[in-house]
């Protein structure tokens, strides 16, 4: 789906419920102010829903935010702001969960006509907010490689490699968006949200105020408990990562392979470092006159034709044991099941463990894992990168004899939200995974079908 067959349903949703508002219910003050009240709250529930399905991916954005703040701050001579960010990010998912909720709240308050000021008032701020994001992720394009970004002076052209969070995650996994479109389409909702900060008494409402209410505040616990239930208690019941059950992650990754290996270069486009001036030019045209623009002189970039296959993070699948050496390729084509424990982070240090942590370990994840091991399955850790030391002292507090790989922690949270999360695989396509507090008895796993097969 695309930003703008997404903008024409929510365009005829606020059609619906403005048709609704009039001949229905006869609430009758401004249709105008009525058809952005529905517009705009019909995105933000929506919004708010598909991030809801997924409140840690909202949580890691967050993180990949507060990270680049801190080190924009570091850079910029606002040292004293820089310890901020590092709190922020311990608390992105409640901050995260906050948001949401309040997203969606927001959304049926508009509907309703709940409280018009307070929701004007809450309104334009997040929207605001929302906007300063997504100008500093679509800015950061015009940001070089370790320059500041407010050293305006030496931005250079845009170059999308440039930026450091590439997507704002407006509608989470569902929908990713150009940076800037996402900022686009924010500075297009500061009109609305301005809109209703001036003209308040213009907003339609319905039904009585407690009524109102009550359904804001219903929701709004709703929302609450959804969203835990997402990430605390389970994994999301709705998956739009690439990682998903069902998907064969040998074949996904072998086709975008092939589909970047197809990719030729159709032309460069030259910038004098000096001038400014930019000149595009064919590859053929381009090797014909090469030596008249010297690199010194001019910045070259090439342009290439689109690929047949968008690139995911399956491209980025690669994992490493002790030695250095890639395990992915031996583990997508293992013809037999195999348990996959996914831990992005492992929680505390050598010596000093999460108490909590552990016992996530110990009670959900080891009795599972030990009888997958003695009914011959293969089982196996990844996590981020760490020294062999702490490994080793985290595998003999658990008491884990397998082994643990290490990978990108953005590339194992995408695998899975949550930490720890078991995946079950076989032969490169993912069977099931587990939220490690819903992993079944291994009994119970191997007495479905999906292991059932393997043992006859």
């Amino acid at each position: 789906m695309t930003l703008t067959t997404l903008l024409i349903y929510i365009g005829i949703a606020a059609l619906a419920l403005t048709g609704l508002t009039y001949g229905v219910l006869r609430e009758r003050k401004n249709i105008g102010m009525s058809l952005l009240q529905n517009f705009v709250g019909a995105l933000f529930l929506f919004s708010g829903y598909v991030k809801a399905i997924d409140p840690l991916g909202t949580a890691y954005k967050m993180e990949q935010y507060f990270a680049e703040f801190e080190a924009t701050a570091n850079g910029a001579g606002a040292e004293f702001l820089a310890p901020i960010f590092p709190w922020l990010s311990e608390m992105a998912a409640g901050f995260s969960v906050f948001m949401i909720v309040l997203e969606i709240m927001l959304g049926l308050m508009l509907i309703l006509g709940n409280k018009p000021r307070l929701t004007a008032g809450l309104l334009f701020p997040i929207v605001a907010f929302f906007t300063v994001l997504t100008g500093f992720t679509y800015l950061t394009g015009y940001v070089p490689s370790g320059v500041n970004f407010f050293a305006f002076g030496e931005w250079g052209p845009y170059t999308e490699t440039n930026m450091k969070v590439t997507d704002c995650g407006c509608f989470g996994d569902f929908l990713k968006l150009e940076p800037r479109v996402s900022f686009l389409k924010d500075v297009a909702l500061l009109i609305p949200s301005i809109i209703f900060l001036l003209a308040p008494g213009k907003m339609h409402q319905l039904f009585t105020t407690r009524t109102r209410t009550l359904a804001v505040v219903a929701t709004g616990a709703i929302a609450v408990v959804y969203c835990l239930s997402n990430f605390i208690w389970d994994i999301p019941g709705q998956d739009f990562r690439p990682f998903k059950v069902g998907t064969d992650v040998a074949a996904r990754k072998q086709a975008e392979s092939d589909a970047a290996a197809a990719v030729t270069v159709l032309g460069y486009e030259l910038t004098n470092k000096e001038t400014g001036e930019v000149t595009s030019m064919s590859m053929d045209e381009f090797l014909k006159v090469y030596k008249d623009y010297p690199k010194e002189d001019w910045e070259i970039e090439n342009f290439t034709s689109e690929p047949t296959l968008e690139a995911t993070k399956i491209s980025e699948f690669e994992v490493s044991d002790a030695e250095g050496y890639d395990v992915v390729p031996d583990l997508l084509a293992d013809p037999g099941y195999t348990f996959i424990i996914v831990a992005y982070k492992l929680k505390g240090e050598a010596g000093d463990w999460d108490e909590d942590y552990l016992e996530d370990w110990r009670e959900d994840i080891q009795p599972v894992v030990e009888k997958a091991r003695a009914a011959g399955h293969s089982v196996m850790a990844m996590t981020k990168y760490v020294d062999d030391a702490t490994l080793d002292d985290f595998k003999k507090t658990i008491g884990a004899d397998y082994p643990f790989h290490r990978g990108d922690d953005i590339l194992l949270k995408t695998i899975i939200r949550s930490n720890p999360g078991v995946v079950l695989m076989k032969q490169g396509v993912i069977v099931n995974k587990w939220h490690h507090s819903k992993l079944p008895a291994f009994d119970e796993i191997a007495n479905r079908d999906i292991l059932a097969a393997s043992s006859k």
